[in-house]
């Protein structure tokens, strides 16, 4: 599937902010099943400074500062995608044998996957996860079945509600509200997982949603999703990350687009910084993910 993303960031400051630094996780990320054909993030005001770098995690980061006084900051991010489904996993080893490989043993081989087993600023341990994830996770089930009766728990027994939460409202909190947004369920399905001793990281991107019938698709109407991806380690060496979405109860699929993954939202925020003045401010984001039947559909503007 060819996909063409445009996500727009617009802050509106006041009084106007002096100087800033800011930083974006705004690129698709390029995997197996995920080709980026073309990117391009532009700033307004123009910025004295911009470069790109790879974090820790593999992401695409822009940084940029602005030393000009403005009273507003425009960010778009313009992608296009090439996506495919990835193959249906196998069940993979019985979670408690993955747990066993998590655990530190004097002189047992590294595997990076166990970093993501820590807590981290959004998803602190609590036994309140471990509670509720502990039904999913009966004696020798395999890792994925165990994880998929765990994802389809958390849409079943949670309430999409916009207003229930805020972006830094604590996923213990959430878990008791039994109410969010995909980034509550994604950060509650990894403090679950890692309860567990199991390795699960935060996915961010993108869901192509169609429209009601008999209604056109409106540009901009679309949003930024999350969703999780958990380590399935192969028997002998290896292993996959497989994702999975608590928001939708299914596994992403070629209507997905992955732009980071991280420990938590704050590894993957589209858009932070630090600013110098603009004491209130507002902000607007509109996002879009379309459809295309080739690249030089993709050169066109939206409409």
């Amino acid at each position: 599937m060819l996909l063409r993303l445009i996500h727009e960031t617009v802050y509106d400051y006041t009084p106007p902010v002096k100087n800033a630094q800011h930083m974006a996780h705004l690129k698709p990320r390029a995997s197996a099943w995920q080709q980026l054909l073309s990117h391009s993030l532009s700033v307004s005001p123009e910025p004295a400074q911009q470069s790109e770098a790879v974090d820790v995690f593999g992401n695409t980061r822009a940084f940029f500062s602005l030393q000009a006084e403005h009273d507003e900051l425009r960010v778009v991010a313009d992608s296009l995608v090439a996506t495919t489904a990835p193959p249906a996993p196998a069940p993979g080893l019985p979670w408690e044998q993955v747990r066993e490989r998590m655990r530190y043993h004097r002189g047992a081989a590294y595997d990076a996957a166990t970093e993501f087993t820590f807590p981290s600023p959004y998803v602190p341990r609590h036994e309140d996860f471990v509670a509720y994830a502990r039904p999913s996770f009966s004696a020798d089930r395999p890792l994925l079945e165990a994880a998929r009766d765990l994802m389809e728990r958390i849409h079943n027994d949670f309430v999409y509600e916009s207003q229930a939460t805020e972006v830094n409202t604590p996923a213990v909190e959430a878990l008791a509200l039994r109410k969010g947004v995909c980034q509550d369920f994604a950060h509650i399905m990894v403090a679950c997982l890692r309860g567990m001793g199991l390795p699960a990281r935060y996915v961010s991107g993108y869901l192509l949603t169609e429209p009601p019938p008999g209604q056109p698709r409106l540009i901009g109407s679309d949003a930024s999703h999350a969703w999780v991806s958990v380590w399935s380690p192969a028997r002998d060496a290896g292993g996959a990350w497989c994702d999975l979405d608590p928001t939708n109860n299914r596994a992403p699929g070629e209507d997905y687009v992955t732009l980071a993954v991280g420990r938590d939202y704050s590894d993957v925020s589209p858009v932070r910084g630090v600013i110098h003045g603009g004491d209130g401010h507002t902000l607007k984001v509109a996002v879009t993910v379309h459809p295309v039947e080739d690249e030089s559909q993709a050169k066109e503007p939206l409409a």
